[in-house]
């Protein structure tokens, strides 16, 4: 199976205007080769717009686009070599999964027997060699986007491109297709930009993610670091569901419930602030004379959240295990803690 490798991407001061709206507001992003950079923002954050400027369907209001080198800001989406596929699965109904995958290819003029080959090699990479003669109605909805992931991928484009590509799929379709695209991807070594508003497919696919607000980025970094040191006020709450309670700052610490923490980097230096503090981080301890009142307890399979109301009457969610939540019953009295971990304090939002 031949593939074009990776190619570097850079998006470098991209702007784009919607008469007084800024979609963008001077985007840069620079893309490894063979990298996938996961975009991940609510809706109106960008990040669709500065994937349909990269595929050419949409022009910058200023800014450049470059592609292994070569400037393509001004050169039409058909001619940038680019596999796309949307959140509908764009699917032709009179068609079969394999004269589906055969379509760009037919567009650029192949011989009818190396499309032929190509397509079936494809359906395979997305295991999918024994739908190659069904129509699309005959075709679940995670089949169909396999197909249409097939498809972007038998023109050898130089760069992939997936715009919220699992939105229309049902939970557990979601899961296995995110990361069947991890895997094709890794196979054949794409420089890929996926775009999403959900986080856990965000964290679990990418190299790096791009977090988007109001058309700037806000953090790029690997998974991992985006989740465990935010960049920022909004990528911390973006990011993970975060309790936001009290703390005081002195000398580089926090304190938080009643435990001392080291801050991250963006932190306030000194005096009162609020605390983003992972659901993970929060440790709760059945006590009679504790301060805190269990609120209830949502069970979520292998993992619970205990929902607890502080003695000022916040409430603050704690991410447990199921047999550890088991513990605690709407109304029991609890002491309610932090783990060792670093915190990022920011400053109390005016009311």
């Amino acid at each position: 199976m031949s593939t074009t490798g990776g190619v570097a991407v850079e998006l470098t001061d991209l702007t784009r205007t919607y008469g007084s709206v800024k979609a963008l507001d001077g985007l840069n992003l620079k893309m490894e080769p063979g990298e996938f950079i996961a975009l991940l923002g609510p809706s109106g954050c960008g990040k669709t717009t500065a994937l349909r400027i990269l595929a050419g369907l949409d022009k910058a209001t200023s800014g450049t686009v470059t592609v292994d080198g070569r400037d393509l800001t001004s050169v039409p989406a058909s001619k940038r070599d680019m596999g796309m596929v949307f959140q509908a699965y764009s699917l032709f109904p009179h068609l079969t999964a394999s004269e589906n995958v055969q379509f760009g290819l037919k567009m650029r003029g192949s011989a009818k027997g190396e499309r032929a080959t190509r397509a079936a090699e494809m359906l395979d990479l997305v295991g999918l060699s024994e739908h190659a003669n069904k129509y699309a109605s005959e075709m679940s909805g995670g089949q169909q986007q396999r197909v249409a992931l097939a498809r972007a991928l038998a023109i050898q484009p130089r760069v992939l491109l997936l715009d919220e590509p699992l939105s229309a799929l049902d939970a557990k379709v979601r899961t296995q297709l995110r990361d069947e695209i991890r895997r094709v991807q890794l196979e054949v070594g794409t420089t890929t930009l996926f775009v999403t508003h959900d986080q856990e497919e965000a964290l679990a696919v990418a190299d790096r993610v791009g977090v988007m607000s109001k058309g700037r980025l806000e953090q790029l970094a690997p998974p991992a670091e985006v989740y465990a040191n935010p960049a920022t006020p909004f990528v911390a709450e973006f990011v993970g569901l975060n309790n936001q309670v009290p703390a005081a700052v002195s000398g580089g610490r926090a304190s938080v419930l009643g435990s001392e923490l080291p801050t991250l980097a963006g932190s306030i230096t000194s005096g009162s602030g609020t605390a983003m503090v992972r659901p993970e981080s929060v440790t709760v301890t059945a006590d009679e004379s504790g301060a805190a009142t269990v609120r209830s307890v949502a069970f979520l399979g292998p993992i619970s959240r205990v929902y607890v109301e502080l003695s000022d009457g916040a409430v603050v969610h704690a991410q447990l295990s199921s047999s550890q939540a088991r513990e605690f019953s709407p109304g029991q009295r609890v002491a309610v803690g932090v783990q060792p971990t670093d915190v990022l304090v920011v400053p109390v939002r005016a009311e």
